[in-house]
């Protein structure tokens, strides 16, 4: 299956992917469990409770706007666009959580509906969240104060591709499946697969900088985007003349990882190429993850790069991505690194890789990866089904820095689950490669306490501490939302904040973009 073959997934409340697929948790998995003290199987979810809806006058006017059909203000439906995808949004999921729950749900159908919305709500001192694949795992759909969340899938059109350029205009709301499947007709493809693929949208990647498995090869998706159409409560912004210009600082950089608090994006224009007749993939083995990490930045720095390059450190190497036999045998330790092309395989490449002391393994490693690159976060439900915590943060350094910065977090994750009773296992990889440096994600997996939302908060808490003492930045393509809003506050300085705070009140000067995200 080719990702232009994958659905356009409408997700569970409270559960990930695809209701149809069902994944159950692996004999030797629950087994590995209990050796990090998982013993006590989570509690059953409890119903939502039900919290006041917007008002009669406040619906009037969304309905007046919008008409009766697009205005929804069930439980079901709220409950529905509750919060995102992390764990904690999970968890507080489980418990029947409402505190975070939109007052009301509408679908507005065009770049108009949504301009006049967001004029009507500012004048009524309505806030509004923007909504459209809901696979935020930061916080970014959980404001500071009671909303209206503005679903956008009814803005779900290619409305103009240009070959010459090769440039293609979609809405915000086309999710990222089909807009490989609309591009796929005509022979293109973005090259953008996010792991969160099967969910998100094309108006979420442009939002938070997101970053997908063949950045190595397509770059971030916010590097591929050369205009926007950008509603705000004072009105329309359009940006993106030319490709490049150097007509004042570009525009673009403001909205692109503004995460819905400067304006809505309602469409995107975005870079396409000729879609690859072939995708390939291959494993490598390294001695050790310092081995694997000195190899991928030859190629980052000096090439060929392939379109994708991971690098697995040991412990994720032995726990998810190749049996003991794949990497030479029982006891044979080692890392793996996934190198992916689109089309053949590179020789030279692969030459880089064996001059750095590289090990091919063939294609089997690579293939399995790929197929099974999206049902990993399957996984996680029945591992909370059984009492586990399971979480995954990321950031990003230069090369000089990134041992240091890999150790640190994994020692502060580790010494702050431990002290909680709770000792982890932590996997860490990297998966986006440039010039300067690559990020570094990191998966974490342990017993829950009987407060696990606290549990995590205090271990990512320390681990974003560590971050930020060792160089790294908060966020490599996850965002901000209100989980790392205050380390971006101290990242970039007060300053900063009081800039873009200024950019705020210019566009947004009764607050009601999703207010109390990103920015203080």
């Amino acid at each position: 299956m080719t990702e232009s073959d994958l659905p356009v997934v409408q997700l569970t409340p409270g559960r990930w992917g695809d209701p149809a697929h069902t994944v159950e948790l692996p004999a030797a998995a629950a087994e590995a469990l209990k050796h990090l003290g998982v013993r006590r199987p989570a509690a059953a979810a409890v119903d939502p409770v039900e919290r006041p809806g917007p008002g009669a006058d406040v619906e009037q006017l969304l309905t007046d706007l919008l008409g009766p059909e697009h205005v929804k203000t069930d439980l079901a439906t709220r409950w529905a666009h509750t919060r995102g995808y992390s764990t904690p949004d999970l968890l507080r999921h489980r418990a029947g959580d409402t505190s975070d729950m939109p007052d009301a749900v509408v679908y507005p159908g065009s770049h108009d509906d949504v301009q006049e919305l967001l004029t009507a709500c500012d004048e009524h001192g309505i806030a509004v969240v923007p909504y459209a694949g809901g696979t935020s795992v930061v916080g970014g759909l959980a404001p500071s104060r009671r909303f209206v969340a503005i679903d956008l899938r009814r803005l779900d059109q290619l409305t103009e591709l240009d070959e010459i350029s090769r440039t293609v205009r979609l809405q915000a709301g086309v999710r990222g499946t089909a807009a490989e499947a609309l591009l796929a007709k005509n022979g293109y493809t973005l090259g953008h697969f996010p792991q969160s693929y099967e969910g998100a949208s094309i108006g979420g990647y442009a939002a938070t900088r997101s970053s997908g498995q063949s950045s190595a090869g397509y770059g971030r998706f916010d590097e591929m985007v050369v205009g926007l159409t950008v509603a705000t409560p004072r009105g329309t912004i359009e940006v993106g003349r030319a490709p490049m210009s150097a007509a004042g600082p570009d525009l673009r950089q403001l909205f692109l990882g503004s995460e819905g608090a400067l304006g809505i994006i309602t469409s995107v224009v975005v870079r396409i190429r000729p879609r690859p007749a072939e995708r390939s993939f291959e494993g490598w083995r390294f001695d050790t993850f310092d081995q694997g990490l000195a190899a991928i930045r030859r190629l980052a720095q000096d090439g060929p790069l392939p379109t994708v390059l991971r690098l697995s450190d040991e412990a994720e190497t032995a726990v998810n991505l190749a049996d003991p036999d794949v990497l030479g045998g029982a006891g044979a330790g080692g890392v793996l690194a996934i190198v992916g092309f689109d089309g053949p395989a590179n020789p030279k490449t692969a030459a880089v890789l064996s001059a750095a002391g590289g090990q091919s393994l063939g294609e089997g490693p690579g293939e399995t990866w790929r197929q099974g690159r999206y049902r990993a976060p399957y996984l996680r439900d029945p591992l909370l089904n059984e009492g586990a915590l399971v979480e995954t943060l990321e950031t990003a350094g230069f090369w000089s820095k990134l041992p240091e910065l890999k150790t640190a977090v994994t020692e502060a994750l580790v010494g702050s689950l431990s002290e909680q009773g709770t000792p982890p296992l932590v996997l860490c990889h990297v998966s986006h490669v440039y010039e300067t440096g690559a990020s570094l994600y990191f998966t974490v997996v342990s017993a829950q306490t009987d407060e696990p939302v606290g549990q995590w908060r205090k271990a990512k808490s320390t681990a974003s501490e560590a971050i930020a003492r060792a160089g790294g930045t908060i966020t490599h393509h996850h965002g901000v939302g209100t989980d790392h809003r205050d380390a971006y506050a101290t990242e970039v300085g007060p300053l900063a904040i009081e800039s873009l705070q200024a950019v705020k009140r210019v566009l947004d000067p009764n607050g009601i973009l999703n207010p109390g995200i990103l920015l203080p």
